[in-house]
Order: C-alpha cells, then structure tokens, then sequence
C-alpha cells in the first residue's frame, strides 16, 4: 500500500524574522527558479502586486496585511493624525494595484479599522496592533482553506477528473489552497485523481504554477492547452470542474481569472458539475451582480511577447488583454466557502451565510 504523507507546504508570503519587511515567492520566476524577495518599501510592495510576483486573491490579501504592517512601523514616531493619514494614503495606493480581487481592499479596510478604531491610543501600540492583524489575517487564511478543501473533497470521488482554470493552490492564498486544496488534501487520505490544468493564457498560471503544484504534490496530472478544453469534456474524462474567484457579486456571478466563463459554459453544454471555490472575504454584498465588478485590463505586450523568445504578432496589431471574465451565476452548479457550499439560489444562500 502506497504510504500516505502530508503534501509539502511553502510559505508563499510571510513576515521576516525581524518582522521589518514581507518574504514572498516571486511567482513570476516559477517553475525554473523559486527566488524569495524580501520587501519593504512602498513602491516595490505595489510593483509585486502589479507585475504578480505576489498573485491569488487570498494571497494578495495575506500580502497586503503584512505590508501595511511592515510600512507602518516607518512612520511610528509620527502623532497620531499624521501616522492615520499616511497610513491611508499607502493603503489606497496599494489597493490601486489591482481593483479586480476584492481581497486585497478586504485586507487594507481590516487594517486601517485597526488604526480608526484606537485612535486613543499611542501609535507604537497601533503598530503592534496591526503586527497582530496581519497575523490573525494569515492564520484565519490558513483554517478557511483547510475547510474549503474538505467540503470540496465532500464532492469527489476516487479516480475522478477534474479540471481547473489559472491557479488556486498554496501559492495562491495559504497552505492547501481553495480550487485544488481538495484535490491535496485528499491525496493525503489516499485518494487518486486526475486532474487537468488549462494553461491559462496568457500569463500561463495553470502551466507555470498548478500543474506545478499538483506534481510536487504527487497528484496525477496534465497540462492542456486552454482551446482543448472541450475535447476533454466530450471525452469523458472531467466529473467536476473546480475553479477559484477574485470575487463573488451578491447574485452569484463571479470574476475569476479570463477564461473561466468559457470553461463554465462548456461544462454546462457538457453536464458537467462546475464549482468556484473561495473564501467568505471574497463574496462582496455590496456588488449586486457581475455587471458591477471592475475588470483589470493589463499591457497588450503580454499576449504578443511575454515567453516568447521573438513578438508573435506584428507591433502594429492591437490587443485586447482582460484579466478576468465574469462567470454568469446560472452557470454556477455550487460555491464553496469555508462556511459550507452555497447552492442557487444565491441571492438567498449567500446572504445567509453573513445572517
């Protein structure tokens, strides 16, 4: 019998030693070179924001924790007034860097109640305040994603397959990840599944970083290209689709990385159960549909040049470079949280999970 071990786990983001600046994996480098970047000044903590060296919803809130965190303690002999207005004019930077992943706002907002709500307070003990914050942040990260995996490994059977769009394991948010955490944990109760990764054009996350993570991980996998996902449907050979979210709008719809509307309306003309797997902080009542959600649109050169050795495109062609799609709820066979699975209608089932 094939001995069971507890999948291997990499802190993706965390707190230096000294507590001075944010350690994270420049996912940028992967999978040919795992390069740890050691940051602590503003300009560089939005640069590995923007330019995704730090990337996953859950992730970037984690980040943006420890980095509000980490700044503060720069400007801690300042009074009260003005460590409060420079604390709000670095967070409402950072939360500029990418407008589509309401985790990071979630994150930034938390902190800043940490420094609003105890204004009779000295700063230094604001500052340790925010060190606690973006602690709690983190291990809170690490228990949700431990319960999105197993009510998600509720839905899986041995030897099914399973398909995933972009990337959302532990280097997307903490430890087992939420779209392939139940495929981890469940190899580590023994159970075998086959999983294909699209490999999400154009930043090739489910190539560079899931399909990565899953073979470390032990789980049998394979990369496909993001235009073969149909064939594999028709084949036979997917039960269930499990992808992550940016964020999730009151009625359902949720923003995920471009190309997962496409995949939810294949499983759909296929039969196939498609699933979105994500924290609680990532469902925003405050978007009342998709239609509301602000879509990220990032450098045309991404599609015509990044890994390729030469352009493969004429400079004088345009391009159209979304970030994200937006997944309509009727397409949406379940949402899973860390609070249990949500099915429709979702207007009522996620509201209750804030009642």
């Amino acid at each position: 019998m094939e001995e069971i071990k507890q999948v291997t786990h990499i802190d993706n983001v965390k707190l230096s030693d000294d507590k001075k600046s944010v350690v994270i994996i420049d996912q940028t480098q992967l999978p040919n070179r795992m390069v740890y970047l050691t940051l602590n000044q503003l300009e560089d903590c939005y640069e590995a924001i923007l330019k995704l060296r730090v990337r996953g919803a859950p992730a970037i809130g984690i980040f943006a924790g420890y980095a509000m965190y980490v700044l503060s303690q720069q400007y801690a002999d300042k009074p009260y007034d003005a460590f409060a207005a420079e604390f709000h004019r670095q967070k409402e930077y950072l939360n500029s860097s990418r407008p589509t992943a309401v985790n990071l706002s979630w994150a930034l907002n938390r902190m800043e109640k940490v420094v609003a709500g105890n204004a009779s307070s000295g700063v230094g003990e604001i500052v340790e305040l925010l060190g606690r914050e973006c602690v709690k942040i983190h291990e809170e990260d690490i228990a949700m994603c431990r319960k999105i995996s197993e009510y998600g490994l509720s839905l899986l059977h041995e030897g099914d397959g399973i398909l995933t769009h972009c990337n959302a394991g532990p280097l997307a948010t903490s430890r087992y990840g939420t779209a392939i955490g139940p495929m981890l944990l469940g190899k580590e109760q023994g159970m075998n599944f086959h999983v294909f990764s699209d490999e999400t054009r154009p930043l090739l996350q489910g190539a560079r970083l899931t399909s990565f993570e899953l073979q470390k991980a032990g789980v049998d996998v394979t990369l496909i290209c993001d235009n073969m996902a149909s064939i594999v449907m028709k084949n036979g050979w997917v039960n269930a689709c499990f992808v992550g979210c940016d964020r999730i709008a009151a009625n359902g719809d949720f923003a995920n990385k471009i190309g997962t509307s496409g995949v939810a309306i294949l499983a759909k003309h296929y039969g196939i159960p498609f699933y979105t797997l994500g924290p609680t902080s990532t469902i925003d009542m405050n978007c009342p549909t998709g239609d509301d959600i602000k879509i990220e649109l990032r450098d045309p050169e991404e599609i015509k040049e990044k890994f390729y050795v030469e352009p493969m495109a004429l400079k004088e062609v345009k391009c159209y470079n979304p970030a994200f799609d937006v997944t309509d709820h009727t397409l949406v066979t379940g949402i899973i949280t860390e609070k249990g699975i949500c099915y429709p209608p979702f207007t009522e089932s996620l509201k209750k999970l804030f009642d």
